[in-house]
């Protein structure tokens, strides 16, 4: 489990290196829109290869695939409009419609975002072949746009420096018990129920793609978006052959 609160918290520590860069460099909007098509490429291969494809190979029966997925999906569905609710909407913007909402709601969001990602972290390791380097560049490649584009609205909404390096502080620690408690939960588990697991969290990652990172990436990087999105497609599927 410590292994896997480890890497679990590495693959999350790029949150604080995108804080950094937004609040040191001011990147640009369009910059940060395009950075955050490239990382969401890079999602979409690790959720088809890494994820999807891994769970309808190894589980017994397909169907729990299946209704892994689409379970993944309601579940982030729902749960994200429950927090908009509260507040949090407009959590990953980079234009600042955070001032509006609740910091707890807001927090609350973002670690919704990363749960997914970082509890196939610590499944990972349960298959006796290490981590998947693929998997972990994957979530840490698209981390960097992420917080890079809440830090920027964060900003804009009147948080403080302090206040924002200790969300995402807060966030990778979170992201590491995550990966423990994965790494712990299925120890001994049978195969359809980690590829339940693993389909339930690429259904979740792939809800919140279309909900929050594409529609922003395309809103501030424009057409070029789409060209952005395929290279970091084409980056992590190289990533995950070559590992």
């Amino acid at each position: 489990m410590a292994e896997a609160f480890f890497w679990g918290a590495f693959a999350s520590s790029s949150l604080l290196v995108g804080a950094l860069l937004a609040l040191r460099l001011r990147l640009s909007e369009r910059v940060l829109g395009l950075v955050m098509a490239f990382g969401s490429g890079v999602l979409i291969s690790a959720v088809a290869y890494e994820l999807f494809l891994e769970a309808t190979e190894s589980a017994d029966n397909r169907e729990w695939a299946t209704v892994g997925l689409f379970g993944g999906s309601l579940t982030f569905f729902v749960g994200d409009e429950l927090i908009d609710r509260m507040g949090g909407d407009g959590r990953k913007s980079m234009m600042g419609r955070q001032a509006g909402g609740a910091a707890l709601a807001i927090v609350l969001g973002i670690v919704l975002d990363g749960i997914p990602e970082s509890f196939v972290v610590g499944i990972d390791l349960l298959s006796g072949e290490g981590i998947s380097i693929a998997f972990v560049a994957a979530v840490f490649i698209s981390n960097l746009p992420e917080s890079a584009a809440a830090t920027s609205g964060l900003s804009k909404a009147g948080w403080a420096s302090a206040k924002i390096y200790l969300l995402w502080t807060g966030v990778t620690l979170v992201a590491g018990l995550a990966a423990a408690i994965g790494n712990g939960a299925l120890g001994g588990a049978s195969p359809d129920a980690i590829a339940f697991v693993l389909a339930f969290a690429a259904g979740a990652i792939l809800t919140m793609l279309a909900d929050t990172l594409l529609p922003e990436a395309f809103e501030k990087g424009g057409r070029v978006t789409g060209l952005l999105v395929t290279l970091g497609f084409a980056v992590a599927v190289f990533i995950s052959t070559y590992e």
